[in-house]
């Protein structure tokens, strides 16, 4: 049995999703002229409450389209130390956009207004003009962790008092509303443009969406177009992203228990450190034991065990990763192999 814990980017689609895909009606996108695609983006628009939205290739894409739209070059947008924005899309803002990244450290990947006080720079010639915000829910490297409502709406109503811009990384926005209990529509009030990846959770091979008003994701589509992203007969996989919101989002809860699960099960191993309260949605991260040997060790012993994870963050830390692939066998074998390799000697 093998056991996929690496990411939720490695589920395949599911026969019925296939399905779905394999029935499309298809155009060309490009002109608008898809009519899965905008029936796609139509959906998310209203579900989100904003009034438009662009589909896209990745989640990667769709942050930095929304970066291209909400900045001029010169400027510089703020984020958490651990954001994926600023670490794992490969300086896409200065590249693409001409925009700076500057980090603030934050609690769990999480910013809140006192954190950011004293941080906005404007009207000095010698500094980048401070423009947007950046949040990102749940969190990734951070370990998972969502934000309340409250905070959410105390952050972003900080930025736009101080005529910020705001966009929040919502790749995997389904999971933070699960563990939440709030819509989606009521989180992306507080942002300009929301970027959602439906490649992770939801399950689908690829693709993104990003919403705001009409006049930025007319921009973002522009940036799309100049990232080279234009589609065609994208309604191959737009119908993914439609099958996907109907039926793999109240399935989350599932990822989120097998997390719950698995990070009970490694507590109980040898040589494991991990914070259980810490474990809110899909995403399980913990150390090793430096005495017993680095997390680069763990990982490629779990694989030739049939059980494959990173290693992230530092030379103890793993990152497990449940999803649509991942039921209560899988977990049960993974926590045995775990088990099996760390009680043993290096």
């Amino acid at each position: 049995m093998l056991v996929e814990l690496r990411s939720d980017t490695f589920t395949k689609p599911t026969l019925a999703m296939r399905e779905a895909m394999m029935s499309a009606e298809v155009g060309d996108d490009m002109v608008g002229e898809d009519p899965t695609v905008n029936r796609l983006e139509a959906h998310v628009a209203e579900m989100f409450g904003k009034e438009a939205a662009v589909y896209a290739c990745s989640a990667t894409q769709t942050n930095q389209m929304a970066i291209w739209a909400n900045c001029e070059r010169g400027d510089e947008l703020l984020i958490e130390t651990t954001g994926h924005i600023g670490i794992y899309e490969s300086g896409a803002p200065a590249v693409l956009s001409g925009v700076t990244t500057r980090c603030i450290p934050g609690e769990c990947g999480r910013l809140d207004v006192e954190h950011l006080q004293g941080e906005i720079r404007r009207g000095d010639d010698h500094y980048a003009t401070t423009t947007l915000l950046c949040l990102e829910n749940s969190t990734n490297i951070a370990g998972g962790r969502t934000y309340s409502l409250s905070q959410l709406e105390r952050v972003c109503n900080w930025a736009h008092t101080n005529e910020l811009r705001t966009h929040l990384d919502g790749a995997r926005i389904f999971n933070a509303c699960a563990v939440r209990g709030y819509p989606v529509a009521d989180v992306a009030k507080q942002f300009d443009t929301v970027s959602v990846c439906f490649s992770k959770g939801l399950g689908c091979p690829m693709g993104a969406i990003l919403v705001g008003d009409q006049k930025t994701i007319a921009r973002a589509r522009r940036a799309r177009k100049l990232m080279g992203g234009a589609l065609r007969q994208a309604g191959i996989l737009a119908a993914s992203g439609l099958y996907a919101l109907e039926n793999h989002v109240d399935r989350l809860v599932e990822d989120h228990q097998n997390a719950k699960r698995l990070a009970a099960g490694l507590a109980e191993i040898p040589n494991v450190n991990i914070d259980l309260d810490a474990v809110e949605t899909n995403l399980v991260y913990f150390e090793v034991n430096p005495e017993w040997g680095t997390a680069a060790d763990l990982e490629k012993r779990a694989a030739e065990n049939g059980v494959k994870l990173f290693s992230v963050g530092g030379s103890q830390r793993l990152r497990a990763c449940t999803h649509l692939d991942i039921n209560e066998e899988h977990v049960d074998r993974a926590i045995q192999v775990f088990r099996e390799c760390l009680e043993s000697v290096r």
